[in-house]
């Protein structure tokens, strides 16, 4: 099976990934040992291919790097400094990072992290799959998801299950 370019976040119900100054304080941690399907979506996952704002973000925070030791790849125009090995800058259109992101992921998986390059993407026909959890909660402002797409996109359910706190995550394929 080749590997796939896949999309797994979080979002509010008003559309944003992050509130105003990358507030993700709204996000909700696992309840018990339930990650939201998280780990198993990265048991398929051969590299990450993410936006700078993401990557920076991610740096940032106390907890231990999220990601072990998959290559990580960060869509940046500005200089780099990775504060862990496995990170490198990467630049160019997104048919190119994607094709740069596959061959660093092997037979494994894509998963293409930022609204900006999710975006992009989408509009490339190059995102194979969408995992969207709702969290319920109205941020009012901040980073849109899919808002600002330069096309419409048709997208077929796959699945959808309800998790802890009224979560609600859809899992989406774009149709071709």
């Amino acid at each position: 099976m080749a590997s796939r370019v896949r999309v797994f976040i979080a979002c509010s119900l008003d559309g944003f990934i992050a509130g105003p100054d990358d507030d993700l304080s709204w996000l909700p941690g696992p309840v018990g040992e339930d990650d939201y399907g998280y780990g198993a979506f990265m048991a398929d996952v051969g590299a990450l291919l993410m936006g700078r704002r993401t990557h920076d973000v991610v740096a940032g925070f106390e907890s231990p790097w999220p990601y072990g030791e998959r290559p990580v790849l960060v869509a940046t125009t500005r200089p780099l400094t990775p504060g862990h090995p496995t990170v490198r800058a990467v630049t160019g259109p997104v048919d190119t990072l994607i094709t740069t992101a596959r061959e660093a992921a092997g037979e494994r998986d894509v998963y293409l992290d930022g609204g900006n390059l999710i975006r992009q993407a989408l509009d490339a026909g190059l995102v194979d799959e969408l995992t969207i959890t709702l969290v319920p909660v109205v941020l009012g402002e901040g980073l849109p998801l899919l808002a600002g797409t330069k096309a419409r996109h048709a997208l077929e359910r796959v699945a959808v299950t309800e998790a802890a706190g009224g979560l609600v995550q859809l899992t989406y394929r774009p149709v071709r």
